[in-house]
């Protein structure tokens, strides 16, 4: 063999390792930005303080940042909602798990008014805005078809929470809801720390304190999608549900009273199923929500001595969630109702069925229906409960 024939032979090795390097780097490139959550895209570089310094009602709103080395939660106190939250996929690449807005307008003008909000004072529905409290009817502002959802017209979702931060991975919101606000007897003092761990989980303890006998249900309105925002479908994301029971409702997605069993049908998730498996079936319960827009009851299953709502896995990511709650149950919710109109800190829209929901809570209309769990609040008492969030990755 000559010297010019080994040197084309070393050419041409050399040719073909830099075609397959090319090759290996462009396809971690495309899965990078099919992935929509490189470094550059996420963090601190996606959001601006600027973009949400403004006043609101009176009230100075803000950005802020709560992390350690394995998770980040942009937050801002405009409804002490959470902006986006980070962790690593399985490539160990940052990931925003939670939709959301780049400014504070973008909250604002939002026409879906719930994302990443706290939810108060009562979260979920009231049938036509009405319940009673030692022998007095109270009126709550209709805002959902014929019934109150999320606190009225102007929820916690709307105001803007005096906020405090004693540490880099903790926040502190409070606020206090005057008597008679949307309806609400008693002058409510509320607090909810939001807090990150070193297992990757993100952490909620509410407080509430009253001077008249009033109702209560906090949680938090994140929507997810575990294979990032603006990464598409939530559908075949994999759902288990250590839920036993849920409660059927009406064609207003009010509870009819009835503690259903899962058994046998579409809302059995005791065992794994994706969230698209049997959402189309023809059943009257998932018309009435166009699809998963329940009070699931959760079974008394135990994870760090909190009932263990369930586990979710993103199908491209490895992403996985599991939920730890003091609540009796959760609204487990499925984007029927994102219609494209708002568009994400990502570039995306929120199309149809593109994150979901997970609300830990009291039930539905709880004070409409003696035989749920009770959400009244007595002056001298403390309301308290704490959800976690906690994220992994499946190989």
């Amino acid at each position: 063999m000559t010297k010019h024939n080994i040197l084309y032979i070393v050419l041409a090795v050399l040719l073909i390792t830099q075609m397959g390097s090319c090759k290996n780097k462009e396809k971690q490139t495309l899965q990078q930005s099919d992935n929509a959550n490189s470094k550059e895209m996420g963090l601190e570089s996606v959001l601006k303080p600027s973009d949400f310094d403004t006043i609101v009602d009176g009230k100075k709103v803000g950005l802020y940042w709560i992390k350690n080395k394995d998770i980040e939660v942009a937050m801002t106190n405009y409804g002490g909602r959470i902006v986006g939250l980070w962790v690593p996929d399985k490539n160990g690449i940052m990931t925003d798990v939670v939709v959301g807005f780049n400014s504070a307008k973008g909250f604002i003008t939002s026409t879906e008014p719930y994302f990443g909000a706290t939810i108060g004072r009562v979260g979920n529905r009231i049938a036509k805005g009405k319940f009673s409290l030692n022998g007095e009817e109270y009126n709550i502002p209709i805002n959902n078809g014929e019934n109150s959802l999320h606190g009225g017209k102007k929820g916690f979702q709307d105001v803007v929470w005096d906020v405090q931060q004693p540490n880099a991975q903790t926040l502190v919101f409070q606020y206090n809801s005057p008597d008679m606000e949307e309806g609400f007897p008693g002058n409510l003092s509320v607090k909810v720390t939001y807090s990150v761990t070193a297992d990757r989980a993100i952490e909620m303890e509410y407080e509430a304190t009253t001077d008249k006998t009033t109702v209560v249900n906090l949680t938090n309105h994140a929507f997810f999608n575990l294979n990032g925002e603006g990464s598409g479908t939530i559908l075949n994301h994999e759902v288990t549900l250590y839920a036993d029971a849920y409660t059927p409702v009406d064609s207003g997605l009010i509870p009819t009273g009835e503690l259903a069993s899962v058994k046998g049908t579409p809302f059995d998730f005791t065992t794994p199923h994706t969230i698209g498996e049997r959402i189309s079936e023809e059943n009257l319960q998932l018309k009435n929500g166009g699809g998963y827009d329940h009070n699931f009851v959760l079974n008394g299953t135990q994870k760090d001595g909190m009932n263990h709502v369930g586990t979710l896995i993103g199908d491209r990511f490895g992403i996985v969630m599991d939920v730890m709650t003091e609540e009796p149950g959760v609204q487990f919710y499925s984007g029927n109702f994102m219609l494209g109109k708002n568009t994400f800190k990502s570039g995306a829209t929120d199309a149809y069925r593109t994150a979901f929901a997970l609300e830990t809570q009291h039930f539905p209309d709880a004070p409409n229906h003696p035989n749920f769990p009770q959400i009244t609040l007595e002056p001298g008492e403390k309301y308290t409960t704490k959800s976690v969030y906690r994220f992994s990755v499946k190989n």
